[in-house]
């Protein structure tokens, strides 16, 4: 039966994988949910698409130059394009026009991030990719829908050396980041499995499907949940109405949620939905995996069932620890959640590839607990 399961697993794993970049509205965003559709119809569920307009960034030309040699970069998606700026580079607090700091993907969810984005008379701002691996890691795009701050790029961490030392000494450097915003559609996969007791209020089993880059540890664990508790619920009929998304648009903002919550106002707020969401780097190798809730029921009773599928979680955070995935806003909003996620060695890098990045045996047990548990849930 776990070999099936772990089968199974393998599969969609190197599926995703193959698909390229999954950011959202690209090419592989795109094959990333016709795969997911077929996926879901073959199980025999009925997925629907659900539309959103967006404005995708298509990076033109991203660099810094240093004595005239350029560096290549990705522009931060909710900073100001510019065709250039001119000015001295220098060091966190040193009030220069332009500013370098070595920064990891995690700090977009601080105020530090938010502060040095908003600092008075800053011309541009280059980021030091600063992950456990080097590469670019890129930081996701929390203010997408309103850019802010000055221009601001990344560079990879093997220019940290040279950029921090062009820094130390005040050069003048050049900025340019170029970038067309692009009207454009993305798509959520959406499957609904409708209750026998229509009364109640719905469950949500949500899992982000777009990602900087191919994020196959990253993305990966959280769709293989997705999908086995899809396959569980269709062989076991829930008794409330169950509502299964993968959302694109998550590096960007959670547009894709923004998207999904639009259509059913009110179900992030008490009396509303339970939401269990599948997030980030469920079973990365490397990783250490987190159940996060303020409902201490959903809380044990997704432990429990982890444990009874031998697989374990590392930590249960605090009641009072606020999300920094999709579940924030219905933390913040007083509903009910529960959350899986992981920690991640090749978080946000090109690096993040099957097979190495992604422990198949420890995902199969957590996608059967979590599948176990929902389908508990849905009673």
């Amino acid at each position: 039966m776990m070999a099936d399961a772990e089968q199974r697993a393998a599969r969609w794993l190197q599926a995703w994988d193959s698909q390229g970049i999954h950011r959202t509205g690209t090419p592989g965003d795109e094959a990333g949910a016709d795969w997911l559709l077929a996926e879901a119809a073959a199980l025999g569920a009925m997925p629907v698409v659900e539309l959103f307009p967006f404005d995708r960034v298509d990076p033109v030309e991203t660099w810094l130059e240093i004595d005239g040699t350029r560096i290549a970069g990705v522009p931060v998606f909710d900073a100001p394009t510019t065709d250039g700026v001119t000015g001295t580079l220098g060091p966190l607090g040193s009030g220069a026009a332009i500013v370098a700091a070595a920064l990891s993907p995690r700090v977009v969810y601080t105020q530090a991030w938010r502060d040095l984005r908003s600092e008075p008379g800053q011309r541009g701002l280059v980021v030091i990719c600063e992950g456990e691996h080097p590469g670019l890691g890129l930081l996701n795009a929390e203010q997408f829908k309103a850019p802010y701050g000055a221009p601001a790029i990344h560079v990879p961490t093997e220019a940290r050396d040279a950029v921090l030392s062009a820094a130390a000494r005040g050069a003048e450097v050049r900025l340019v980041a170029r970038a067309d915003r692009i009207r454009a559609t993305a798509r959520n996969v959406v499957v609904t499995l409708p209750g026998m007791d229509r009364s109640r209020p719905p469950v949500v089993v949500m899992t982000p499907r777009s990602s900087w880059w191919q994020s196959t540890s990253e993305r990966g664990g959280g769709l293989v949940c997705w999908l086995e508790t899809l396959r569980a619920l269709l062989a076991n009929r829930p008794g409330c109405d169950v509502v299964l998304t993968a959302n694109t648009g998550h590096e960007l903002g959670h547009t894709g949620l923004d998207a999904f919550q639009e259509r059913r106002p009110g179900w992030d707020r008490p009396g509303g939905a339970t939401w269990v969401h599948y997030g980030a780097n469920i079973g990365a190798v490397g990783g250490r995996l987190s159940i996060m809730s303020a409902s201490d029921d959903l809380r044990t009773t997704m432990a429990d069932a982890l444990r009874s599928a031998g697989q374990p979680a590392d930590e249960l955070a605090p009641a009072t620890v606020v999300p920094s995935g999709e579940t924030r806003d219905v933390h913040r909003a007083g509903g009910r959640y529960v959350t899986l996620v992981g920690s991640n060695p090749l978080f946000h890098l090109p690096q993040d590839r099957w097979p190495h990045a992604v422990d198949v045996p420890a995902i199969a047990r957590l996608a059967a607990g979590a599948a176990g548990m929902v389908v508990t849930l849905t009673r």
